[in-house]
């Protein structure tokens, strides 16, 4: 193993390098020429698809945003049947006696009434979104009106317009 100068030792002639830096500079120079390739770039383009077959992956297939979120919809209101239909079920088990005509008034009357509220904020969501927008005008003072209209008459290569009042 080669070291390194001491500095505290006498040097030789100035210019001159000593047997520990001839050394030094022949170990760098044998480095550099055993140096060997560590990375290579492949050249070749690849290729736009693979030639592995699609694969089905495990959950829900790939839908649209408003496909999931109708998906979502059902599966939430699946359930809530369940325990509707579970509940009322429970109610006819535990009183004895249930007539079913009462049971689906009862169970059936809330679903009725919560579609006929949502159709009713549908149709006035809709109103409101068609009615034009009001304008309020506030003045103080002396207000003066004109509703003449104006026609306008264009000619020539270069435009002249003409605006003239009716009489």
């Amino acid at each position: 193993m080669n070291r390194l100068p001491d500095p505290l030792q006498p040097t030789t002639q100035a210019g001159q390098p000593t047997d520990t830096a001839r050394d030094l500079i022949n170990a760098v120079e044998e480095a550099l020429a055993a140096r060997q390739i560590t990375a290579y770039r492949d050249p070749t383009p690849l290729p736009i698809t693979g030639t592995t077959p699609p694969v089905a992956q495990p959950g829900r297939p790939p839908m649209s945003q408003k496909a999931t979120d109708m998906s979502g919809l059902m599966l939430a209101s699946g359930a809530t049947t369940v325990m509707v239909g579970g509940t009322a079920s429970l109610v006819m088990l535990a009183s004895g006696y249930a007539d079913p005509v009462v049971c689906a008034i009862v169970v059936g009357a809330p679903a009725v009434l919560v579609l006929a509220l949502s159709r009713l904020v549908g149709k006035a969501k809709a109103v409101v979104a068609a009615a034009p927008a009001t304008n309020h005008h506030h003045y103080n003072g002396n207000v003066t009106v004109d509703q003449r209209s104006l026609n306008t008459t264009t000619r020539g290569v270069i435009a002249n317009t003409r605006n003239e009042l009716p009489k």
